[in-house]
């Protein structure tokens, strides 16, 4: 029986799973949680041989979908491109005839290696993170699905535990909570 309520599908991405301090945990915490389902990328598909349909299906009876994954050189790991530029094709999930995801949440939960403060004007990044979203928006957008805010901790590798543990409680209370997730 299926429990009642809006699904999750969280689509992971990790090439490095076992190694990750935080996205490791993240997934974890997101398993526990009623009426999530996981797509674990580098797990399931390693030859990066996708089930375009399986996921296509996943996505279908979703009502939020979370894409969470570390970020790599300001975008995604390779996995998840492949799967978005394969799963997201045209005239399914967007284009003529393509709506299987209008009207659905979309929301990016990552991690960054670099300190929050390397992301401004005059930092090692140049930019505010949110100058490198505009793709992962835009994606939501092109679907019809609505955009929520980012859930990202910044510096994941030097972060101490307390800001982690407390990182991943935000992120299975928003799950839990969901459809009123709430912004910091």
């Amino acid at each position: 029986m299926t429990e009642p309520g809006p699904r999750i599908v969280v689509v992971y991405a990790h090439p490095t799973h076992r190694l990750s301090r935080v996205n490791r945990r993240l997934i974890e915490a997101a398993m526990t949680v009623p009426r999530v389902q996981v797509s674990n990328l580098y797990e399931t598909y390693p030859d990066f041989y996708i089930d375009v349909a399986h996921e296509q299906a996943l996505l279908a009876q979703a009502d939020l979908i979370v894409f969470q994954h570390p970020i790599q050189w300001y975008s995604m790991p390779s996995l998840m491109k492949e799967w978005i530029d394969l799963v997201l094709e045209y005239g399914w999930a967007y284009g003529r005839g393509g709506n299987a995801l209008q009207g659905k949440d979309c929301w990016l939960v990552a991690t960054t290696g670099s300190r929050e403060d390397s992301y401004r004007a005059g930092g090692v990044h140049g930019h505010a993170f949110d100058a490198f979203l505009p793709p992962f928006r835009q994606t939501a957008a092109l679907c019809g699905m609505r955009w929520l805010p980012p859930l990202i901790l910044h510096g994941a590798h030097k972060v101490d535990d307390p800001v982690i543990d407390a990182h991943i409680e935000t992120y299975r209370n928003r799950l839990v909570s969901y459809p009123d997730i709430e912004p910091d």
